[in-house]
């Protein structure tokens, strides 16, 4: 019991276990968008979380994630997962206040002192966010998996949503892909333990840039890159802002050593699951681009679209904050969905 691998007791791992785009959007079909007059941002453009408006000039922000283990440990694990689903609020502009935990574990299968780690995991990530993991609910589920649901503040005329894009404003990334990809390495086995320290550094990085960027007008619009892949959540962003979407290829970052394991073919499923869904909407791609231009990245970047005007500025304060970000391409009004160059 105490030497089972977290990893190898589900199907999937970390945001690579989510639904594929095109199914969630079967799913979703029935969800009709309610017109509460608080309700600011709701289920109609798919964004990171609900916005609900508390008086003239303050909101609240409300999102759940959770999945099954990315990572054998499971301190790693509850930060990773902590970190991820406090990135929701970081991608609409706000302040995360408060936490719950979501956890399923097989009890029959993992000692109780496990599920404490994955805990404790998560408590220190929320307590370097600057806010408390408040209680929770948990199961016993025949597969592990943990998340939160996170509450934040945003004042109401900097929330940033995935669909406020303007034409020709730039798209930023800011952390490399490559995420599920090592995660699957680690899965079978074969991640090498460089690599590993580059997976949990990456996981466990707060976005909390995008706090700042909430008070930042020139930035148009924000999420961050998760289950669907970068060429998903760009075509989210773009069809959201009614444009389409131009990226560069060759300023695409990935993760230092990822060709190893794509020369391996070591790819979670969900790349193909992505693919299948949207690659038809996409031109360019003539290679093996595709596996990390859809790789599932669990606690991935942030993705922000600026005016160009303000490109220095922008780069200038992100500089300040000490984070780092790749200019990939721009939304434009003469492209229709996306196209690689």
């Amino acid at each position: 019991m105490e030497n089972q691998r977290l990893t190898q007791l589900s199907k999937g791992s970390g945001c690579g276990c989510k639904i594929a785009p095109d199914v969630l959007e079967q799913m979703l079909k029935g969800l009709q968008p309610h017109h509460h007059p608080q309700l600011l941002v709701g289920a109609g453009t798919r964004d990171d979380a609900a916005v609900y408006a508390l008086n003239d000039t303050e909101a609240l922000i409300a999102t759940t994630d959770f999945f099954t283990p990315i990572v054998d440990d499971p301190y790693d694990f509850g930060r990773i997962a902590a970190t991820n689903a406090i990135s929701d609020v970081y991608a609409m502009g706000g302040r995360p206040i408060m936490a719950l935990s979501i956890l399923g574990w097989p009890v029959d299968k993992l000692p109780a002192s496990a599920a404490a780690e994955v805990i404790k995991g998560a408590q220190e990530v929320c307590e370097e966010a600057g806010f408390p993991l408040a209680g929770g609910h948990s199961i016993d589920s025949p597969e592990p998996l943990f998340g939160l649901a996170v509450n934040g503040l945003v004042k109401r005329d900097h929330i940033k949503t995935n669909a406020g894009g303007q034409n020709n404003d730039l798209l930023y990334l800011t952390k490399p892909l490559g995420i599920g990809i090592l995660a699957t390495a680690l899965k079978k086995g074969k991640l090498e333990n460089t690599d590993y320290f580059r997976l949990i550094a990456l996981t466990t990085s707060l976005n909390r840039a995008g706090e700042n960027a909430g008070n930042w007008p020139f930035v148009h619009a924000m999420t961050d890159v998760t289950g669907f892949g970068l060429l998903g959540h760009v075509l989210e962003m773009a069809q959201g802002s009614g444009l389409g979407a131009e990226l560069l290829l060759g300023q695409i970052p990935v993760i230092e050593g990822l060709q190893k394991y794509l020369d391996q073919f070591l790819l979670p499923d969900n790349v193909y699951r992505n693919w299948n869904a949207y690659g038809h909407r996409v031109k360019g791609v003539e290679g093996a681009e595709f596996m990390y231009l859809c790789d599932p990245q669990t606690s991935g970047g942030l993705l922000l679209s600026v005016d160009p005007a303000a490109r220095d500025t922008f780069e200038r304060k992100m500089a300040e904050l000490g984070q780092e970000c790749w200019q990939i391409g721009r939304l434009c009004n003469e492209i229709t969905d996306c196209i690689i160059v």
